[in-house]
């Protein structure tokens, strides 16, 4: 039975912020719907790509994307309606997607600022054969353009979700509508972001073998089919007991996901860096015509892979070093 508890002294006195959590409550449930439209818009896509360039739409490979989008849909709809009702778990979990959303955007930009050159350069690779070049302006303005979106969509989006979300009167309105300990309520936010990410990649990893055929990079060789689901698998279990061991504050579940994420960085940046990545691709299913247009970008893909591999893993190694305090609590003095 859920505990009723008593406001903190903090809460009694606050601006009463439940038009807000209507408002911002709708909003998540329709982008939640703007998640689901993107399934159909990306089959279409895929389709008139295919008759454009003559290669045939590989849906397969669509399996991670249309879960992730499907996945995400559901998500915000729940969340939003949470948000309306003024529920605590629902302002704890929108604060972690939002935050960790402005976040991965902020250090996103870096990143793709850094490897613009290499950018260009690709859109020019993968024009069809034959056709004129694009002119440099207009791959300035796709590149421009496409930034701008993204920036609106990653960074100004979840930037103003996380600064109302963040608020304590935000806070102290759910704790006053909602006045029972929720599961949210018993792990620090810092310390429950990584083990509600942890536990949201579980079914996408078991999605892998779907919709790449099992292919993983494992410490310098492509493994695929079986071999490759297999390992999906033991790594969809060890994240899944991360995320309740991280979530219960034990000390092993924290060692356990940074050894895990390490070791999966050393495998890939090992396998990248001694194999053709042609070799990649051809397991992961895409069709022959794909996977020689590929071949004319493996040489920038290479680089983007390992910088992006050891983004991921400092984003993830500073997060653990951020809420160690909460695994190893300082001892009071004597």
């Amino acid at each position: 039975m859920n505990e009723i508890l008593p406001l903190s002294p903090a809460a009694t006195h606050y601006k009463d912020r439940s038009t807000g959590l209507t408002l911002f409550g709708v909003a998540t449930v329709l982008l939640g719907g703007l998640c689901a439209l993107m399934i159909p818009l990306m089959l279409f896509g895929q389709v008139m790509a295919g008759k454009t360039t003559g290669i045939p739409p590989n849906f397969q490979t669509m399996i991670l994307a249309a879960g992730m989008y499907g996945g995400m849909a559901v998500l915000m709809v729940w969340l939003g309606i949470g948000s309306m009702l003024a529920r605590r778990w629902a302002r704890a979990l929108l604060l972690i997607f939002a935050g960790t959303g402005l976040l991965m955007g902020l250090m996103s930009f870096v990143l793709v600022a850094f490897l613009l050159p290499q950018i260009t350069k690709n859109m020019r690779l993968m024009q069809p054969p034959g056709q004129p070049a694009l002119p440099e302006n207009m791959v300035v303005f796709m590149v421009g353009f496409g930034m701008l979106i993204a920036g609106v969509i990653y960074v100004v989006l979840p930037g103003i979700w996380t600064l109302f979300y963040r608020s304590p009167h935000v806070k102290a309105t759910c704790e006053a509508r909602d006045p029972v300990e929720r599961w949210t309520d018993r792990c620090p936010i810092p310390v429950l972001t990584i083990s509600v990410w942890l536990a949201i990649s579980v079914p996408m990893v078991l999605l892998m073998p779907l919709a790449f055929h099992g292919m993983v990079p494992f410490f310098g060789v492509f493994l695929s089919g079986v071999p490759g689901s297999l390992i999906y698998v033991a790594f969809a279990a060890v994240m899944a007991y991360c995320a309740w061991a991280v979530y219960r504050l034990d000390p092993k579940g924290w060692w356990v996901t940074l050894i895990s994420f390490t070791l999966l960085l050393v495998s890939g940046v090992i396998s990248y860096l001694q194999n053709d990545l042609m070799e990649m691709y051809r397991q992961m299913g895409f069709p022959e015509q794909q996977a020689e247009q590929m071949q004319q970008i493996a040489a920038v893909s290479r680089p983007i892979m390992i910088i992006w591999s050891l983004f991921i893993e400092a984003l993830l190694v500073g997060s653990l070093l951020y809420v160690k305090k909460h695994f190893w609590p300082a001892r009071p003095k004597p």
